[in-house]
């Protein structure tokens, strides 16, 4: 006798990422996502109430893998200048794949139309830049910040790939943004 597979919301998951990469944000669907994982639709009605609770789902848990690995970053670059700026800077060498660039345009696609979705990014923004601000060169923290988001914002939605060597370049310019901008005087208020 066979003993049943038990099927986890993170295989759910891995079923709505690889229906996403083949199939775009457009594919996604209970139905796609249930046939994909081997289960019944009502499975994923149970986990993922709709097909918005899945992509929240889908984009929580990218998010929270992102920071996990940023947070990393974060505490090997202790002894930097800027540990939250330049641990983000190290955690965007991370290469990135297809199903990294297939959640990204996922996410684009529903940011419009789904609140939750665009609460989840906003917060995680919130949070950057209230990093970036904390400081010694809040503003050079906040120039290289915003030229390392276009950086990798470039590459995740696939407008253009840089090979390893121009990678490492840029990244090393995202860094002299910060060491190199000068602080503007502060005013009193």
């Amino acid at each position: 006798m066979t003993r049943t597979r038990k099927i986890t919301t993170d295989d759910i998951l891995d079923a709505a990422e690889r229906v996403v990469v083949r199939s775009g944000a457009a594919g996604l669907s209970i139905d796609a996502v249930a046939k994909e994982a081997g289960v019944s639709k009502s499975r994923v009605v149970y986990d993922h109430k709709t097909k918005s609770a899945l992509l929240e789902a889908l984009v929580d848990r990218r998010v929270g893998a992102d920071v996990a690995h940023m947070q990393e970053c974060v505490k090997a670059a202790a002894d930097t200048p800027h540990p939250e700026l330049y641990g983000r800077i190290a955690s965007a060498d991370k290469t990135l794949d297809d199903t990294d660039r297939a959640v990204a345009m996922a996410i684009s696609a529903s940011m419009s139309s789904e609140e939750n979705l665009q609460q989840i990014i906003r917060r995680w923004v919130v949070d950057d830049l209230a990093a970036m601000a904390a400081g010694p060169k809040p503003r050079a923290a906040l120039m290289a910040y915003l030229t390392l988001t276009g950086f990798y914002c470039t590459e995740l939605f696939d407008f253009h790939r840089w090979s390893g060597p121009e990678r490492q370049e840029l990244l090393e310019d995202i860094r002299k943004v910060y060491t190199t901008f000068t602080e503007p005087p502060q005013t009193k208020t």
